[in-house]
């Protein structure tokens, strides 16, 4: 998750009452297995991951350190839920894979490790944070100038509401029921305004969409729902 001083204990609870399910495909968190083949494409389009450091800050059970991992990163996934962790590490047992995962806010390790990262990623976390651009703060520090920072979230619009929360939460029951707030979702020009102010530069935005009837999903132009960002800080940063 983030920071002490930027974590809401009650999101972190949502996520540590359904790890033991995490890589259950069929379980409350099926459609991250889903999305993911996606978000990992995205980011291997985006920046060479054969050898690079990768960060991946608010990584959950590991679905996404172990696909770049497979690419060839050498990934540190961090999250503040124990019980992530634990799963995490239990299920990268014996893959041969450069993973590490800490128990560690984003903000320790940018203390520890700044701009250590040539890649970070933080997918589905800045919306279920008090503070998202005080985490995007922490995720631009650990970065390397010339490095890439990836990150997905949800539009604040109606459209979103509808399809993100309504249709999502309690008709189609695709994910636990609370997992989102709408007043917490986040507009691109939010996340846009907060990253330039942290030294990044947005590179590109694109939608992305799933479809609950086929468990597919696809990147599109529109970004009204679920969205990925593509920030860079620029090469020659301090």
């Amino acid at each position: 998750m983030a920071a002490a001083s930027n974590l809401d204990r009650a999101e972190l609870a949502k996520f540590e009452a359904v790890a033991h399910q995490y890589w259950d495909e069929a379980g409350p968190l099926h459609t991250l297995h889903s999305l993911n083949p996606v978000r990992a494409a995205f980011v291997a389009a985006r920046a060479p991951l054969a050898g690079a450091r990768v960060a991946d800050v608010g990584c959950g059970g590991g679905l996404l350190c172990e696909s770049l991992a497979r690419l060839g990163a050498r990934v540190t996934g961090i999250d503040l839920a124990p019980a992530m962790i634990t799963v995490a590490n239990l299920h990268a047992e014996g893959l041969g894979l450069q993973l590490e995962y800490r128990l560690q806010a984003a903000a320790e390790l940018a203390a520890s490790a700044p701009g250590s990262f040539d890649v970070v990623c933080c997918m589905e976390l800045a919306e279920h944070v008090p503070d998202p651009a005080a985490l995007v703060v922490d995720l631009a520090r650990l970065l390397r100038p010339g490095g890439s920072l990836f990150l997905s979230t949800i539009n604040r619009t109606p459209q979103a509401f509808l399809g993100a929360i309504v249709v999502a939460e309690y008709l189609l029951r695709l994910v636990p029921r609370g997992t989102h707030e709408y007043a917490r979702l986040i507009r691109p020009a939010e996340l846009a305004r907060a990253a330039r102010g942290a030294g990044l530069e947005l590179r590109e935005l694109a939608g992305l969409e799933y479809n609950p009837f086929t468990r597919r999903a696809h990147l599109r132009p529109r970004v009204d729902i679920n969205y990925l960002a593509h920030f860079s800080r620029p090469a020659g940063a301090a």
